[in-house]
């Protein structure tokens, strides 16, 4: 029975449920953006170079034969470009976020303290050293 308890005790830490919520929006968030980027960036970027549908291709290594039962090989290069722009959204996404709970949360810098007062004196005796001939 203690290692349930203890198991308990684990799961229903803070941090772990953060964790668990962040997990599940993140995947979430994952979904929007790879809908954005499918749905609503590739197709003008498609039509923008001529109609090309980026997911589609792909360089065929080897055809596929009905006849022998053979699926085809082929390296989805085009697949891989909408991942790389889906990526790189949510990077941007997360970075702006980042950077506006930077801002939110930023606190002013403390003044500078002043200096002790036997470095003030130190201070003032070297300038009129300096000044003397």
């Amino acid at each position: 029975m203690g290692m349930l308890t203890e198991f308990k005790e684990f799961a229903m830490r803070g941090n772990v449920i953060d964790l668990a919520v962040g997990v599940v929006i993140g995947a979430a968030f994952g979904k929007v953006v790879t809908s954005l980027v499918d749905q609503i960036i590739m197709p003008p970027i498609g039509l923008a170079t001529g109609g090309v549908d980026f997911s589609n291709l792909k360089w065929v290594l080897k055809p596929a034969d009905p006849a022998n039962k053979v699926a085809e090989v082929a390296i989805q290069y085009g697949a891989f470009i909408n991942t790389v722009i889906t990526f790189l959204i949510i990077a941007l996404a997360i970075f702006l976020m980042v950077k506006a709970i930077n801002r939110i949360s930023r606190k002013p810098e403390p003044a500078p303290a002043a200096p002790p007062a036997d470095v003030v004196l130190l201070t003032e005796i070297r300038d009129l050293l300096r000044t003397k001939p």
